[in-house]
């Protein structure tokens, strides 16, 4: 049984549609340190009761992108591992959630690197000599 992930932000974010006209649609955001979660939004009640939470994972998300600012709204992208690119917008007031986003997925991939670095140590150590120091 695994531990629920650490709630970093919770909050409100604009998610453009990729349907045909593209409308802003505003989603209540939770950022873990697993990803962002994204749970539909019914006016002043938060998320709607049973809603499913779609998952923007960080080991599937590539970067945090295309940063505009206009008229007191922060834009920015997120790039999927697939090439997809889910738009968001918020307000500029605070530390923006592009920010937030961005260094949570520095902190899991930096996390990511460093286990991948160990399994490497350990399965070399495990088997001995790597040959690398020997000569020919």
């Amino acid at each position: 049984m695994s531990l629920p992930a650490k709630v970093m932000r919770d909050g409100q974010l604009e998610k453009r549609s990729s349907g045909l006209l593209q409308l802003w649609k505003k989603k209540r955001c939770v950022l873990t340190e697993d990803g962002l979660r994204l749970h539909s939004y019914r006016g002043g009640s938060g998320a709607a009761p049973g809603s499913n939470a779609k998952e923007l994972r960080f080991e599937r998300m590539v970067t945090v992108d295309c940063v505009e600012y206009k008229r007191g709204l922060v834009y920015f992208t997120v790039v999927m591992a697939t090439g997809k690119e889910i738009d968001f917008r918020c307000p500029q007031d605070g530390t923006a959630w592009n920010a937030e986003i961005a260094l949570a997925l520095v902190r899991h991939k930096n996390l990511e690197a460093v286990q991948t670095g160990r399994n490497r140590h350990l399965s070399t150590a495990h088997l001995g000599s790597t040959g690398e120091d020997e000569e020919l």
